[in-house]
Parts: C-alpha cells; structure tokens; sequence
C-alpha cells in the first residue's frame, strides 16, 4: 500500500475512535493474565515460579500501556470508563492514574522544549558529578533499570514537585488524593499478604518489567535534539510539529499490536486522540521509526551520561 511522503491532516483521521469492546477485550485479558501469573507464582517449585514471574512482567507492562491510553481518554469510548480503568491500571503499573494524566498531558503540551516537559526536564544538559556519571554509566551498563525507577519517582510520586506543577487547588488535590490512595492499596496488599509473599510477587517480575520498560520509555525522546526555553515565555509545538522531537521503536508486529501499537510513538505524538490500537491505520511512516534490533545494541554501547544528558547534535551518534 502506497503510504503518502506528508502527514495527513487530522481531520482524515476522524474515523479512528476508540472502541469500549476493544478497550474491554484488553483490560479483561490483561487482568485474566495478572491473575494467571499471580497464582503460578504462589505455586510451589522454583520454575513455576519464574514462569509467573514472566508472565507478571509482560502484564506490568501492558497495564503501564494501558495507563497511557486511559490517560489520553482513548482506551474506551466512554469517558468514565477510561477512568475506571485508568485507576486500575495505575495500580498495575505503579503510577497513580490522576499524576499521571496530568504530567503526560503536560508532556504531550511542551514536547519539543526540554526544559518544560516535566518527564525530561530532569535530563537537561548540567555538569554532573563524578557519583552521578558513575551511578549512570553503571546502571545502564548492567541493565539495571535505574530510569523506569527514577521515571515514576519523581514525576509521578513526588508530591513536592507536584504540588507546584499543579497549583489549582482542585488539581493538586484530585492528584494528592490519587497518590495517597494508591499508595494505600499498596500498603493493604503488603498487610493481606505480608511482606514475604508480596517479595514472592513482585520481586523478580517487577525488575524484569523495568528493564523493558527502560527500553521502551528512553527509546522515545532520549538522545533527540530539543529546544530550552531558559525561562522565556515560548510556545507550544502543534502535535504535526513534534514529530522531529521523539523517536518511534520498531517493534515486532505482534508485540506492537499487544502493546497497542505504543511503539509508533511519533504517530501518537502528531496524532494524540487516535486510540493506540488505531494507529497502524494512519497512512503515514515517521521519519525516525528505528528498528529495536538496530537502537538497542546502539544505544546500550554508548555510555549513559551521553545518552540521556546530550543529543545526537553533540555526540554524533545518530540512533
């Protein structure tokens, strides 16, 4: 199929609007999943256990997509069901749901100046110190998923930050209040199931989770060229305009589709209100779609400070 050279408008796409039975086909796999990797995983023997392991891993993940799409009020056509759904799948990826619809809709609005996105103004360019680099080369080196980690502490957990990105007082309590009680969720799991068994859960497939969501999440907007504002009063890009500032990471096409297709990230970012399972229908191919096979082993020989504290202008690494 011949796929145009320009973007279509928006208008085009009106068409593609979300469904309440494929939003209720994924939330009802992915929870029949979570419940499967649960019980493997309180099963006796060492590799049963792995196995649930495994599989509560891919269903961390898939709730942390399923997250984004509530967030975007795409999951679902009806509204309150996007934020029913958001709400349990804010649990299932360790992200209260009303942070995280307020910071991405932040992020989707200053994509392209780093400075204000609150999801990357933490990697803005800045001398780091020798213990930095050292924890940052480290991390990554290893695999050990320190971003994923870093990425909901403080842009989702961090009530201080939040509180002053969000001072209407009806918004920072709504948020308030999503953290406050996801964090209780979790609190009366650990008391129900007591701390071995909830280390039993979580321990290995939770780590797992991370590493493949470190993948996914610095895949995005890391490494790419963007602007800084340096306080000065700019202006939004228009969503056709952002495609320049982000990174799309060729999946796969069965997991493309079970991940609701979040890997054409420059689609969703020039195309925001198509649901995720949509947008192999949009008739356009992004300018910086990579394949995973070629951005990972590109991206894992280059030390970390580079790759999140400096962009291809500057190290010529083009990923």
């Amino acid at each position: 199929m011949h796929r145009p050279a320009t973007p279509p408008p928006p208008a085009v796409l009106a068409h593609l609007r979300a469904s309440n039975r494929v939003g209720a086909t994924y939330v009802g796999s992915t929870s029949i999943a979570t419940a499967v990797g649960v019980w493997l995983s309180l099963q006796p023997g060492a590799a049963v256990w792995v196995l649930g392991q495994v599989v509560l891993a891919a269903c961390f993940v898939e709730w942390f997509v399923l997250l984004h799409e509530c967030g975007h009020g795409t999951l679902f056509r009806d509204r309150l069901a996007n934020v029913v759904a958001g709400h349990l799948a804010g649990v299932g990826a360790l992200i209260p749901f009303e942070s995280w619809r307020r910071v991405h809709g932040r992020h989707h609005k200053w994509t392209g100046w780093q400075d204000l996105d609150p999801t990357t103004a933490v990697l803005t360019p800045r001398p780091l110190s020798r213990l930095e680099r050292a924890v940052i080369n480290l991390c990554w080196r290893l695999w050990i998923p320190l971003f994923a980690a870093a990425y909901r502490l403080n842009n989702f957990w961090n009530v201080p930050r939040l509180v002053r990105l969000f001072p209407v007082p009806a918004t920072r309590a709504r948020v308030v209040v999503s953290v406050v009680a996801t964090a209780g969720v979790y609190a009366a799991a650990v008391i129900l199931l007591g701390p071995a068994t909830t280390a039993r859960l979580i321990f290995l497939s939770l780590f797992l989770s991370f590493i493949a969501q470190d993948i996914l999440i610095v895949s995005q907007h890391t490494h790419v060229p963007m602007g800084l504002s340096h306080g000065q009063a700019v202006d939004p890009y228009p969503t056709l305009a952002q495609e320049p500032f982000t990174r799309s990471l060729r999946l796969p096409a069965w997991l493309s589709r079970a991940l609701l297709h979040f890997d054409a990230h420059e689609l969703h970012h020039m195309y925001p209100f198509v649901p995720g399972y949509e947008l192999h229908a949009v008739p356009y191919t992004p300018a910086h779609e990579v394949p995973w096979t070629r951005w990972i082993p590109a991206a894992r020989a280059m030390p970390g400070e580079q790759l999140f504290f400096q962009n291809r202008d500057e190290t010529g690494f083009d990923l």
